[in-house]
């Protein structure tokens, strides 16, 4: 006996899609960040003397530690971004 009131017509996917891709993007910055923190802890950021050290150096050596952390994250990271993505799509409603 079908039941009335009820689609069994899924929501189109084009909706949902800009909502995906916003949290798949959060999620793979804030692995980038923290994996950012993670270099910084471990003295990634600390001047060296074969570039001749200064105030630029240290400057931009943040900027360095965070391209470094984002191709991490990038090339799979450490599997942050995936929990933080699904645990997104929890909270949104979005997740299977």
């Amino acid at each position: 006996m079908p039941m009335t009131g009820i689609s069994a017509t899924p929501l189109p996917q084009a909706s949902t899609e800009p909502r995906i891709q916003a949290l798949r993007s959060a999620a793979d910055a804030m692995e980038a960040q923290f994996l950012s923190e993670m270099l910084k802890s471990a003295g990634l950021d600390q001047a060296r003397d074969s570039f001749g050290g200064g105030v630029g150096e240290e400057q931009f050596a943040s900027f360095l530690r965070q391209e470094q952390a984002s191709g991490l994250a990038r090339n799979g990271g450490i599997g942050l971004a995936e929990s933080i993505f699904e645990a997104l799509k929890r909270r949104a409603g979005d997740a299977p």
